[in-house]
């Protein structure tokens, strides 16, 4: 199966290196990586170029949004599968690619997301997170899944996704502008169209993120507004019923590893979170009686 990896960087010196060599190091190999940089000012461009086999496209860093330039890189590809990565997320051996392609020997797959595993700098409670976000189960789902998987239907993560080409086109490819979360909207679009996706546990990828607490309420008060404005392509799924699954997880993973020093500051994290992601909410339900009059 031929594909193209496509990494947007901002300031990736620190990843690029080590991630195109782990790519251009699987057993099935890219025909191509393309990495779409946000006028990186740390050498970021410069190392991408030293390797064979890589193409550097560049986007102005106020011109970025998360579905547009992901869809500029998609366009500028032609293989008929597309792997879309982070700079910070790195395949975890050499079989990751392969694995994450052999899903779409069923043509009704249009979309295959990996396992994200937390590295060894991670915090106990981000490995834990992780463990419940992306479980060593593999599955496949339809739109007939929906009522029962809730808002994991759209369980689809571009930290390290495949995507069939002539499926993603047949859906538009991905929303833009969009702030946040383009790859939960064409998972939406994916099912909402008869498509299948795929969570791929095999093919795993060492990426997690220890955020401040300030960090976690910023990002979740933009999913917060994302899930407003676009409440109706989720048909009504709730993320509420999901993040309590999250806390009695997490908190039972800690206290069974003797980790109890830990469960405090995830509690902290987890109302960061809420208190983001209702802020979110309440601006943008504003925004959207303003833009209806």
């Amino acid at each position: 199966m031929q594909y193209t990896v496509i990494i947007p960087t901002l300031n990736a010196g620190e990843h690029i290196g080590t991630l195109i060599g782990a790519l251009q190091a699987q057993t099935v190999k890219p025909v191509e990586i393309i990495v779409i940089d946000s006028q990186s000012e740390d050498g970021t461009v410069a190392l991408a170029k030293n390797f064979d086999g890589v193409r550097v496209l560049t986007v102005m860093r106020d011109a970025f949004d998360h579905g547009g330039t992901r869809d500029e890189a998609m366009r500028a590809s032609e293989t008929p599968f597309a792997v879309l990565m982070t700079q910070d997320a790195l395949p975890a051996d050499d079989r990751c690619m392969a694995a994450l392609l052999e899903p779409f020997r069923d043509e009704l797959v249009a979309a295959v997301c990996a396992r994200q595993v937390a590295g060894s700098d991670a915090t106990a409670r981000e490995s834990a997170i992780r463990r419940f976000r992306y479980p060593d189960e593999s599955r496949k789902w339809t739109c007939e899944d929906m009522s029962v998987l809730g808002i994991r239907s759209f369980l689809l993560s571009d930290s390290c996704a495949a995507y069939r080409r002539s499926a993603y086109e047949s859906v538009g490819g991905f929303t833009h502008p969009i702030e946040t979360n383009e790859d939960m909207l064409i998972a939406a679009d994916f099912l909402r169209a008869g498509y299948a996706l795929v969570y791929q546990a095999e093919a795993r990828v060492l990426h997690a993120h220890n955020y401040s607490l300030l960090q976690e309420y910023r990002r979740n008060r933009k999913i917060g507004a994302f899930l407003v404005r676009y409440s109706e392509r989720f048909q009504g799924a709730n993320e509420t019923r999901e993040g309590m699954k999250l806390v009695r997880f997490v908190t039972g993973e800690l206290a069974r590893e003797g980790r109890l020093g830990e469960v405090i500051p995830f509690w902290a994290n987890c109302g960061a979170r809420l208190l983001g992601n209702r802020m979110g909410r309440r601006l943008e339900l504003r925004t959207l009686k303003r833009e209806h009059g």
